[in-house]
């Protein structure tokens, strides 16, 4: 198993508004038969995926021990691969993606692939709303909301588990697509009931939690479409 995690500070002078706050970008590299699963985490902030690929762009990452054909192929690319990450990870703390999640399809059927992932931890308002209760979105006045993540399931054991029985925390692989970020973005505040009714069931007999993240901007900073986000 090889695992690489590697940060690197933004230098050019493109980025250099991030560099003068502070922000750095994150690159995680995982071996698509790694053990362990792509783990991003923020200390401080909330997960902003950049960019993710899944395939092979470098002759040298998880190249050791595997014959020089496996590798030499540098043109593979899955399509589709940073959106699938974007959803699943942006405006968590904490997020992991098992190499089987992303194996299919295959874009270059006999090179050694790898899943990589740039990000930056960027701050934000995080709030979890367990199932049944709210969550309450606020900005100060001439300020409006925008999410950068939200998801509905359960990924974690130790959130929302009191008083719940064991079977219904076990399932920490629970997701189901949904577009609550259209109903709060734009508004100074916004109230969302985590409930089966408002995100529909990922997963049946399974205590859930709605985990969100979202920034308070002036209205001339928010981005022209709209975010979809994910439940996970």
């Amino acid at each position: 198993m090889l695992l690489f995690r590697l940060r690197t500070t933004m230098l050019l002078a493109a980025v250099c508004l991030f560099v003068a706050s502070g922000v750095s970008t994150e690159t995680v590299t995982t071996c698509v038969d790694a053990d362990n699963p792509h783990h991003l985490e923020c200390e401080n902030g909330v997960i902003s995926v950049q960019s993710a690929l899944y395939g092979r762009t470098n002759n040298v990452i998880c190249s050791e021990g595997r014959p020089p054909q496996e590798f030499n192929n540098t043109g593979c690319s899955q399509s589709g691969t940073g959106n699938f990450v974007k959803n699943r990870c942006n405006g968590k703390k904490v997020c992991e993606i098992s190499t089987n999640d992303v194996i299919s399809p295959d874009p270059c059927f006999g090179t050694y692939k790898y899943l990589q992932t740039n990000f930056t931890c960027v701050p934000a308002i995080h709030l979890i709303a367990c199932e049944h209760s709210y969550a309450h979105l606020n900005c100060d006045q001439g300020q409006v909301i925008s999410v950068i993540g939200a998801h509905y399931g359960r990924d974690n054991k130790a959130v929302c588990f009191a008083s719940r029985p064991p079977s219904q925390v076990e399932n920490v692989y629970c997701s189901n697509p949904t577009q609550v970020a259209q109903s709060c973005n734009g508004k100074n505040s916004c109230t969302i009931k985590a409930s089966n009714s408002v995100f529909g069931d990922p997963c049946y007999g399974t205590f859930k939690y709605l985990e969100l993240s979202y920034v308070c901007e002036y209205p001339s900073k928010l981005p022209p479409s709209k975010i979809i986000v994910k439940e996970t």
